[in-house]
């Protein structure tokens, strides 16, 4: 009897060892090679795809240097658009396996999915083009037509505490709104600064960025909730880029541009 179930025993051994990290985890699906990653497509600095087909951008190489730490080449990366109001639908349903899209940490967020984090801290500012005098910030838009993406709370943000009188846009992509804005259709756009910073850099003569920051919104890694080793393994990797050197090189190369100065990197984990 124990001679035969010596194999049996050893078999079981060899295919624990095998099968690595638990199925369902983000360890676990990276264990094939590969990842599914959830960014934005129309944020220049952050994440944008370019003509040539080339995702690049300050959360495309967060996103990168995570895969990496997971084992995955980002060849091996299949990227998918995850917009503000598909963000936990996405995860939740295990459309990606994680998402890093200016993905604002929050608690009725983390009723339904889990972050790693904060890789970034910003806070909510307001773009109008660059003739206009009348807006300085958020206290000046009553009465006008303000622009922001359905899903984000920026806007609501400015009703509740500024300017009641706003009238509120929404879009489904922050490129809409300032594709609105440029066409005189909106008179400002509002979300987190280093985004609208991005688009006031790709057209400094038409857009600025008005008023200081209102708010503060900590950017995370958002996936599936109970996945604690995947948020743990995430931790470690955001951690890493940044005493390493590459999150201020990341910044520079993808932001610097935009005349921000390059902020303090968040405490990874202090949510």
């Amino acid at each position: 009897m124990l001679r035969r179930m010596l194999p049996i025993a050893v078999s079981v051994a060899l295919l624990a060892a095998c099968g690595g990290a638990a199925e369902g985890t983000l360890e676990g699906r990276a264990d094939d090679g590969s990842l599914t990653i959830g960014i934005r497509f129309d944020q220049p600095g952050l994440a944008q795809r370019r003509i040539d087909g080339k995702f690049v951008g300050f959360d495309v190489d967060v996103a990168k240097y995570i895969a990496s730490q997971l084992g995955v080449d980002e060849k091996k990366i299949t990227w998918t658009e995850a917009r503000s109001a598909d963000r936990e639908k996405m995860i939740m349903s295990g459309a990606v396996d994680f998402v890093v899209a200016t993905y604002s940490i929050t608690d009725k967020r983390k009723q339904q999915v889990a972050f790693a984090g904060p890789y970034f801290e910003t806070g909510q500012g307001v773009l109008v083009r660059y003739t206009e005098e009348g807006i300085t910030g958020p206290d000046k838009l009553d009465g006008k037509n303000l622009c922001s993406v359905t899903g984000s709370t920026s806007a609501q943000k400015v009703v509740d505490e500024f300017a009641q009188g706003v009238k509120l846009v929404e879009y489904g992509q922050y490129s809409d709104c300032v594709t609105a804005l440029l066409a005189g259709n909106v008179d400002a756009v509002t979300t987190d600064e280093i985004i609208l910073a991005g688009f006031a850099a790709a057209n400094p003569e038409l857009l600025k960025v008005v008023g200081p920051k209102f708010s503060t919104e900590k950017y995370g890694v958002g996936l599936p909730k109970d996945d604690t080793q995947g948020r743990d393994r995430i931790n470690g990797a955001i951690d890493k880029m940044i005493t390493s050197g590459e999150w201020v090189k990341s910044f520079q190369r993808n932001i610097g541009q935009s005349g921000i100065e390059v902020p303090d990197p968040p405490k990874v984990n202090q949510q």
